[in-house]
């Protein structure tokens, strides 16, 4: 799949959740957030037979945390849910390290060719990232607005992202493998 239409599929559904909760509200954005990431997965599916395991956890996640998020009628969980996706991710890149093995190059092997040593470095520092980011999640949620936490997550993580992947060029420049 085209690198592009990754991207829209992947990231799609949080642009819709937050044209939809600017509108109409956290409650409906939550309801259509849910519907568009469905959608995303399963057109990637049905495009690649397969998923990225990223979006599909995150879309797990958002079915139940945003599925709590309407029954109770409680914002709490669909705020949540960031902070448990990005640890939960960072567990699984330690376990892999314990284990003494890369699960960024199981996932990514194929785009990047690195040395092990690099795979290691890559994977701490993508590990800590995502605990960077739960932390800043729980801060944002916990003193700030809804408003501000909605445009938190698409104007501060994406290019906050951003910034981290460009920062890791060094690394894989040092530690690429023809």
């Amino acid at each position: 799949m085209n690198q592009l239409y990754k991207m829209v599929f992947e990231l799609g559904p949080l642009v819709i959740f937050f044209l939809v909760n600017g509108k109409y509200g956290l409650f409906v954005g939550t309801g259509v957030f849910m519907v568009a990431a469905a959608i995303s997965i399963s057109t990637m599916w049905l495009i690649e037979r397969q998923v990225p395991i990223m979006p599909l956890i995150s879309g797990v996640l958002l079915m139940i945390f945003g599925g709590l998020t309407l029954y109770l009628q409680d914002e709490t969980f669909i705020k949540i849910k960031p902070t448990l996706v990005n640890m939960l991710f960072a567990i699984i890149l330690w376990g892999g390290l314990i284990f003494r093995k890369s699960l960024l190059k199981y996932l990514f092997g194929s785009v990047l060719v690195l040395s092990d040593a690099g795979w290691r470095v890559l994977t701490v520092r993508w590990s800590l990232w995502f605990l960077v980011l739960a932390f800043l999640n729980e801060v944002v949620w916990r003193t700030q607005t809804t408003e501000i936490w909605i445009q938190f997550k698409l104007f501060g993580v994406m290019p906050l992202t951003m910034l981290f992947m460009a920062a890791q060029l060094p690394l894989l420049n040092k530690h690429k493998m023809d």
